[in-house]
């Protein structure tokens, strides 16, 4: 029988990025240096979380959250798991998709490659 966890109510379960050990400057940090980090997975959603759009968090975003109302839970040994309410969760990080380039966009190109030979 597996086990899991299953948050309930207005909360997620994350799995915390590891601490950095070294700067975006490349000096290395001693252990006991550790910046803490506040990052993390999104693990496991809640069901009232999913049905409500207000909180448009979804399994596997990365996210932004505040530890101190964060609940750790020893589950796995490999992994450092929170169960965090939504309020404390201040932000998703999302990519923008590529835009497509149509057929107007290469046109203009095209049309402007014309004005530049043109000129010449």
């Amino acid at each position: 029988m597996n086990e899991y966890v299953e948050p309930l109510g207005m909360r997620v379960l994350i799995r915390k990025d590891e601490g950095r050990q070294k700067t975006r400057g490349g000096i290395v940090l001693p252990d006991h240096a550790e910046i803490p980090t506040i990052t993390g997975r999104v693990v496991e959603v809640s069901v009232q979380v999913q049905r409500d759009h207000d909180f448009p968090i979804e399994k596997y975003d990365k996210v932004l959250f505040h530890p101190k109302n964060a609940i750790p839970v020893d589950f796995e040994q490999t992994n450092v798991l929170f169960v965090v309410p939504v309020a404390d969760i201040v932000a998703v990080f999302r990519r923008t998709p590529e835009p497509k380039r149509g057929a107007s966009d290469e046109l203009d190109e095209l049309d402007s490659a014309d004005g530049e030979l043109a000129e010449e």
